[in-house]
């Protein structure tokens, strides 16, 4: 019976383990694009200490960024 059962519902079951692998997926490329942007971050802030972007150019990249990183997060409701 339980076979039977496993054979019927396979078409459903296949498209949520699709529908879930696509997700996981999704996840990791976000998560990886926050890091990218952190680090950019970072080596923004450092241009900004050893003088070689002026504080206008940082300030402008900087939001630029923050927003990229924004845009990444669910919105919660």
């Amino acid at each position: 019976m339980f076979l039977l059962d496993d054979i019927l519902l396979f078409p459903a079951t296949g498209i949520q383990w699709i529908a879930q692998a696509v997700n996981r997926a999704a996840e990791e490329a976000m998560a990886g694009e926050a890091e990218d942007l952190k680090a950019e971050l970072r080596e923004l802030y450092m241009r900004l200490e050893t003088g070689m972007i002026s504080e206008d150019d940082y300030d402008t990249r900087e939001k630029a960024l923050l927003d990229r990183l924004e845009n990444l997060r669910p919105e919660e409701e």
